[in-house]
């Protein structure tokens, strides 16, 4: 009996010296949040530049339609594709969604959340980064509802017509993602640096 309070002990101790350790080299310096943030940003921004600029083709050849298949069968690629460039896992999530590819994660839900509280308590959102553990860095962007997307994504009846939404519908039979007006806060990037 003695011997296994002292293994019990012994793990413990053990568990406890680890999982600070762990904290302790998770942890950021000023130097290193700078680097990701600006990283993150870079990423963000390229990423939102490749994608747009292809949707905006697609909506001038074929509109809403168009763009609704391209969303489906050209975005995740393309932004795959764009991970692997970067070295990074890129993703864009929200809490309401349209694919459920992009469903958030517990972190990433945690925070929409504040970036929600702080838009609703009408502080500025700004991008942020956290070290998620001791191998990963994660980037943090709020996405704002720009006018073009209210095509897509805007009040059913308004700024989305009803026939461009059945079209949707068909691709995204749980979709969620309607409602908005411009400014409001859609979803966020969230881009996954390994540490070097």
């Amino acid at each position: 009996m003695k011997k296994l309070i002292i293994l019990a002990t012994a793990f413990f101790l053990t568990g406890c010296t680890s999982s600070e350790a762990d904290r302790k080299n998770s942890e950021l310096t000023e130097e290193q949040k700078t680097a990701y943030l600006e990283q993150g940003k870079a990423i963000a921004a390229a990423t939102f530049v490749e994608l747009s600029g292809q949707l905006q083709s697609a909506m001038k050849e074929g509109g809403v339609p168009n763009a609704a298949r391209y969303c489906n069968t050209v975005a995740y690629p393309l932004v795959d594709s764009l991970s692997d460039v970067h070295g990074a896992d890129i993703r864009r999530t929200s809490l309401l969604i349209r694919n459920p590819k992009d469903a958030p994660t517990a972190r990433e839900r945690e925070q929409l959340e504040a970036f929600a509280a702080a838009k609703e308590a009408g502080e500025p959102l700004q991008p942020l980064v956290k070290a998620v553990n001791a191998q990963e860095i994660a980037f943090y962007a709020p996405i704002s509802m720009q006018p073009l997307c209210l095509k897509c994504h805007g009040k059913l009846g308004e700024t989305l017509a009803e026939a461009d939404y059945a079209v949707i519908k068909e691709k995204y039979p749980t979709d969620e993602a309607i409602g908005y007006e411009a400014g409001d806060l859609r979803g966020m990037w969230s881009i996954t640096f390994s540490r070097d």
